[in-house]
């Protein structure tokens, strides 16, 4: 993915144009945001956003490296070698899920790169979500063979794990008027973490004290 960024001489006026711009994209698409609104967004000007970027799809691309420069350092960040299966696993779980609570536009952002068929969405697949989809499914076959968990089938395990992570922020904004409350607060979002690791923990755990 070529580069999308200058050096900055203002870091801060670049962050911001970045959030706005992930903002944007994720709600409008990359042909639908407007550079106009990204900047009013963002408390800067238009001759600001393409100093620092150059042009609205460069400002895009700048806004996936981010997102995935992120995603690197936090969840597929080399685990500690002294962990066992059960803690590397459910910090590969905390890892995503922390991410997504940061970032809950990349869901969206996502669909939007893989509905166009992108070669972004290409190297996001093979770069990263499919990484971190092997980490889970090999973690839970070290912690089925160590007995930490039960006898599960690793892959399926691995992608109901990311599908329950990643369908609650890419659905909050819909199930949020359902609930009649906002999903995406730190409460609810707090709450969603602590059911979803009680939920794997019981799905894992070993019953009766045998493996199965």
């Amino acid at each position: 993915m070529a580069r999308g960024r200058r050096k900055s001489e203002d870091p801060a006026t670049a962050r911001r144009i970045l959030a706005a711009a992930e903002q944007q994209f994720a709600a409008q698409g990359i042909e639908g945001a407007r550079t106009d609104e990204i900047a009013t967004a963002a408390h800067a000007n238009k001759a600001m956003l393409y100093y620092y970027f150059g042009d609205k799809r460069r400002l895009h691309r700048a806004v996936l490296e981010n997102l995935l420069r992120q995603f690197r350092s936090g969840v597929l960040a080399a685990p500690k070698k002294s962990t066992g299966p059960r803690e590397r696993f459910f910090g590969c779980v905390s890892g995503y899920f922390d991410f997504l609570a940061s970032h809950p536009n990349y869901p969206r952002l996502l669909a939007r790169e893989a509905m166009a068929g992108s070669r972004n969405f290409d190297l996001m697949v093979r770069e990263y979500f499919r990484p971190v989809y092997a980490r889970l499914a090999r973690t839970i076959s070290d912690g089925i063979a160590a007995g930490a968990f039960r006898k599960v089938d690793p892959e399926q395990m691995a992608s109901i794990t990311m599908g329950m992570v990643t369908s609650y922020f890419a659905s909050a904004p819909i199930v949020s008027q359902i609930a009649g409350h906002d999903l995406l607060s730190p409460q609810a979002v707090a709450a969603r973490k602590k059911a979803l690791v009680d939920f794997l923990e019981h799905a894992m755990a070993r019953r009766g004290g045998k493996n199965g």
